[in-house]
């Protein structure tokens, strides 16, 4: 059967040269036949593990700063994540339109589009995080002016955005290379990698902060020099791998063919992020104005406990983007529909489960961040009861995301965000909140752009789920005839 052609390359008895190695370690994942529900959860595990791994890489820099330096530092630190993701989320998007081409091409067998896919990700990688160092240090002061940074706390934060964006060729590295490897249902080295980075970080911010006394430059330097160990390990990873991810370093640069495909989806996919991020700048701008360095600080606190719940969920979107992906590149379409509702269960269970958990211990957990100040752990208490004990419904949309960049459709997901969720979130800024000015009402906001975001993704899915599956059976069936004749 020539949709299962990529599958009998890696389970055949006798398996080729470049595949058995890959196949020994047992690092890869058969998307594509077997039992879903544990293969599911064996891809999502790892990638979970890395997600929050990554997110302690913030959370030391907020712990530390929060704990030896004071609130300043804690909201200098804290009130650059909405801008630093503004910057980066485009190219972030791109590594999902590698993620999507490369399973894609795995699923359908076609080898050596998979290979010059590694080569033009990687290139394309390198780019993205120069441009990113360059624009970021030159651009740090004058966009925190933009979003009203608070001026006790602009100077300290200008100083870490700086640092931090010195790390951006690592950090585009890293999650280009970790979107290639998740394409083969490789998510253990990345958490490996991740691991022995956390560590080092963590050590760091000790020696920097409290050894050094070096403030918020301290934690940044810590960071970018974790950054560029995981960057490092995942580059050696894939230049030692000897099937098709292997990467030739002599060998970079661009397939005019690839990068189209790989916009098609990361294009939109980049475009989405910088929306979402748009609204929440505003959002933060918005907490800003308050001109409260307990308001911000609180917030900055709740956003940093949010995003362990939020790891947690986005690994089932990371699930279905690439299971939905390899099985439809092979034309198994039920086994699409079945990755996306077992997907939309554990994502909903996750949400439910570890979002009201952060609420109920909201107080314990808000205190790590800032010990002893209870201004400041009221209003991450605040926050969190809007955003965590809802975060389901996130997790939920993003899955419906992930499912439609499987299938290749990528522009009406990012119409329909810009629309649903980030448009409304600017709306009830622009009316609701200018008539009753609280973060309790501004943070109502994300439940309700949610609710509504999701219903319209699952609506265009089940409306498009024809037509899509009919066209990728009727390339295996002219798959199939070419082989005949």
């Amino acid at each position: 059967m020539p949709k299962l052609r990529g599958l009998r390359r890696i389970k055949t008895a006798e398996p080729s040269p470049n595949r058995k190695s890959t196949e020994k370690r047992g690092y890869s994942i058969d998307m594509i036949n077997g039992p879903l529900a544990g293969k599911l959860l064996l891809f999502a595990l790892p990638l979970m593990l890395s997600s929050l791994l990554q997110l302690l890489f913030n959370a030391a820099d907020i712990v530390v700063v929060g704990r030896y330096v004071g609130k300043e530092a804690l909201a200098a630190v804290g009130s650059n994540t909405s801008l630093i993701n503004l910057l980066v989320n485009l190219f972030v998007g791109f590594s999902v339109g590698a993620n999507v081409v490369v399973a894609r091409d795995l699923g359908a067998g076609r080898d050596e589009d998979v290979r010059k896919s590694v080569q033009t990700t990687i290139t394309l990688a390198l780019a993205s995080g120069i441009l990113l160092a360059v624009l970021g240090t030159v651009l740090a002061r004058p966009l925190l002016q933009m979003t009203s940074s608070p001026t006790d706390v602009i100077d300290l934060a200008t100083v870490y955005l700086r640092i931090y964006f010195c790390g951006m060729p690592a950090n585009m590295l890293y999650n280009f290379g970790s979107a290639i490897l998740r394409a083969q249902g490789d998510t253990r080295r990345p958490l490996y990698f991740l691991t022995a980075a956390g560590v080092v970080n963590v050590l760091l911010n000790l020696v920097f902060v409290v050894g050094l006394q070096m403030s918020v430059a301290g934690v940044a330097l810590a960071t970018i020099v974790a950054q560029y160990i995981s960057a490092g390990l995942v580059l050696l990873c894939l230049v030692q791998d000897q099937g098709l991810l292997h990467l030739d370093l002599k060998k970079l640069g661009v397939d005019k063919r690839i990068v189209r495909r790989i916009l098609q989806v990361g294009l939109p996919a980049g475009f989405q992020g910088i929306v979402f991020s748009l609204s929440n700048v505003v959002i933060q701008s918005s907490i800003n104005s308050f001109n409260s360095t307990a308001i911000v600080a609180g917030s900055s606190a709740s956003a940093n406990i949010e995003g362990f719940v939020y790891a947690a969920m986005n690994a089932f979107y990371q699930t279905a983007l690439t299971f939905i992906s390899q099985n439809y590149g092979a034309g198994r379409c039920k086994r699409a529909d079945r990755s996306l509702l077992l997907c939309l269960g554990y994502v909903a269970a996750t949400g439910l489960v570890l979002g009201n958990l952060t609420v109920y211990f909201g107080h314990g957990l808000a205190s790590i961040y800032a010990p002893g100040e209870e201004e400041v752990i009221a209003q991450a208490i605040v926050r969190m009861g809007f955003v965590c004990r809802f975060y389901f419904l996130c997790g939920i949309m993003d899955t419906m995301v992930g499912a439609l960049r499987g299938l290749g459709y990528s522009v009406i997901p990012m119409v329909v965000s810009m629309v649903g969720a980030c448009g409304l979130r600017l709306l009830w800024v622009a009316t609701i909140f200018q008539a009753q000015p609280s973060p309790a009402v501004l943070y109502a906001s994300y439940p309700v752009s949610w609710t509504v975001t999701a219903a319209f993704h699952a609506a265009f899915f089940f409306f498009i789920r024809k037509h899509a599956y009919a066209k990728a059976q009727g390339i295996q069936s002219l798959s199939k005839d070419a082989e005949v004749s």
